[in-house]
């Protein structure tokens, strides 16, 4: 979210978790989002939340259980932390790029307030024996149980964490869902701290980030949508013309894409539905076979001109729990030209990507439900 989302959500809430995350919106307008003040105002913030004790420190060290629950769906994942070094030997898998001044952004605020501010949400190949760990400490009453924006949060203490620490020692690899910059930033603030410390073994509490690792059988990926601002100097007409030279197109009336390697697309006010054909696509490859890998490659480059999705302002995306009816209203609007609804990616291909070295195009995940910021938090000492 933006400031004044932010600053509008935080409003009259002392409590808001957001005068951490985003302290900026205790300052003056004029202060940049990089300024000293603002990394010194999170963590005079989140110490005054552990000296009024309103964030309490446990006595004992602890794994947990964080339950979310969103429409009927519910998933279980162990909260605890991770080591630096399985980060830095990929043994913890990443998708994504990351942009140096959000990792530069992240890692200040980390080493500035010594401490992981929220975990990491990571991913794992379901465990039969985890989840029946998981089920019986389900069974006594949570420390946390409230609903917020629609999700239930429930939090269980592990009464043994040793069983599941020797569960996880089977498992050959974790796989960063979302906080690729959180990640990044966390280990680059331990190897700094790490620098800082004649004395270091490995074992310091720095050496150690925030995470919460749910099995990927339980995980629900949204569709990630893009709209683009205008139609590179073509009329409608003419980019549906081109468009009909990648795929079959006809006038849907369903905007979402039941399957892979189809697309929804919004112009002038109508949808289309756009099927590319199967033999046209290597499906052996797990990055060019990805819809939003096929959409790049056949329409944004060639036909609306768009060149580093990353940089280029003429794009943006639009995260699946915004459904379609915001690609139509962005169009609508006038604010963009055209609308692509993409189907969701599988959690099977995100590992895939992974295990194989590659990187995912941007914005291709949307995992819902997103974990609640406030609820934890690690100290790095």
């Amino acid at each position: 979210m933006d400031r004044a989302e932010a600053a509008q959500l935080a409003q009259g809430n002392r409590f808001s978790f957001l005068h951490v995350g985003r302290s900026d919106i205790d300052l003056p307008p004029d202060v940049g989002p990089y300024d000293e003040r603002v990394y010194l105002k999170a963590r005079d913030n989140l110490k005054a939340l552990m000296l009024d004790g309103t964030l309490i420190q446990d006595r004992d060290p602890s794994l947990y259980l964080y339950e979310l629950t969103m429409d009927g769906r519910s998933q279980v994942g162990v909260v605890g932390c991770v080591h630096i070094e399985d980060y830095e030997q990929d043994v913890i898998k990443k998708h994504e790029r990351t942009r140096m001044d959000k990792e530069d952004d992240r890692t200040r605020h980390v080493l500035t307030l010594n401490a992981n501010a929220e975990p990491v949400f990571l991913t794992y190949p379901g465990q039969l024996y985890l989840d029946r760990l998981a089920a019986d400490e389900m069974r006594a009453k949570p420390i946390y149980n409230f609903t917020s924006e629609g999700v239930r949060h429930r939090v269980w203490i592990i009464k043994n964490s040793d069983t599941y620490i020797d569960a996880f020692r089977r498992i050959a690899a974790a796989y960063v869902a979302d906080g690729h910059h959180r990640s990044a930033s966390a280990w680059r603030a331990g190897n700094e701290r790490k620098g800082w410390n004649p004395r270091h073994t490995g074992l310091e509490e720095y050496n150690w980030f925030l995470a919460v690792l749910f099995p990927a059988n339980q995980l629900e990926i949204m569709a990630y949508n893009r709209v683009v601002r205008d139609l590179n100097g073509l009329s409608v007409e003419q980019v549906l013309d081109r468009l009909r030279q990648v795929g079959s197109l006809a006038e849907a009336t369903h905007p979402a894409p039941d399957r892979q390697w189809v697309f929804g697309i919004y112009l002038a006010g109508r949808w289309f539905r756009l099927e590319l054909s199967p033999e046209s696509i290597n499906a052996q490859d797990p990055i060019k076979s990805l819809d939003a890998e096929l959409l790049y490659d056949r329409i944004l480059e060639p036909i609306l001109g768009i060149g580093d999705i990353r940089a280029d302002k003429r794009i943006d995306f639009v995260g699946g729990i915004r459904g379609t009816a915001e690609l139509e209203r962005r169009v609508d609007s006038g604010e963009m030209a055209i609308g692509f609804a993409l189907y969701p990616v599988r959690i099977e291909q995100v590992m895939r990507v992974s295990d194989g070295g590659g990187i995912m195009p941007p914005k291709t995940t949307w995992f819902e439900p997103k974990l609640k910021s406030g609820i934890f938090v690690h100290t790095l000492d």
